[in-house]
């Protein structure tokens, strides 16, 4: 058991990206293993992936376990063939090849990813039933100290004005990392507040499920 402040994270968004990589397989492991000619990514590298799997399609894995052919995608499993139909997942990934600290945050929020239910009940039932169905999407609201000259804010509002998604990562004091794909947008005047903060708000809508790293992998 323990307990953890979040003092000391610092949260970034994908600055540039590599060319797109084409995926010509992946596999039902854990972790998924991609096929690529002359791939050319690094153990550790940050991709947003294209899958014709819907599950995988729009989330952000970091590689590992890099041959000259293939790749693995570190977390991300797809043993079910149910979930990922075996030669289905083909598609492409694209490198994060920089990263800008999204700075002055003075809060951060998470909403939505609960389980939602689905209620019914039978004829000779006295009670109602409960099956889970899917869950809400996960949006984030990240609140920054207003200043136009931070070198990411160009980046957000270049993210809002043309709506494609970018990675984003968020690094933990304990050294763990959670990467996110997402629609990325910011309000475009500060809030003003007597004796507070001038503040901007960015808005964060998830294309698919966070990938969480431990420190130690």
């Amino acid at each position: 058991m323990s307990f953890k402040l979040p003092n000391g994270s610092t949260f970034e968004i994908a600055a540039a990206y590599g060319t797109a990589v084409l995926v010509t397989v992946l596999s039902n492991a854990n972790p998924a293993v991609a096929t690529a000619a002359a791939h050319g990514l690094a153990e550790g590298d940050v991709v947003a992936v294209t899958s014709g799997w819907t599950r995988l399609n729009g989330r952000a894995a970091r590689v590992s376990d890099i041959t000259s052919g293939t790749f693995g995608l570190e977390n991300i499993n797809t043993t079910s063939t149910q979930a990922y139909p075996a030669g289905s997942g083909a598609g492409s990934v694209r490198e994060v090849t920089s990263f800008a600290e999204i700075s002055q945050i003075t809060d951060m929020t998470s909403s939505g990813g609960d389980q939602q239910f689905l209620t019914f009940g039978f004829l000779a039932d006295d009670d109602d039933r409960q099956i889970p169905t899917t869950k809400n999407p996960i949006s984030l609201s990240v609140t920054v100290a207003d200043d136009q000259s931070l070198p990411y804010v160009a980046i957000v509002e270049a993210a809002d004005e043309d709506k494609e998604p970018r990675v984003l990562r968020l690094n933990l004091p304990n050294g763990d990392s959670i990467l996110y794909n997402a629609y990325v947008s910011i309000t475009s005047t500060p809030a003003l507040s007597r004796n507070n903060l001038m503040t901007r708000t960015i808005s964060i809508s998830l294309t698919g499920r966070p990938t969480r790293y431990s420190a130690a992998a």
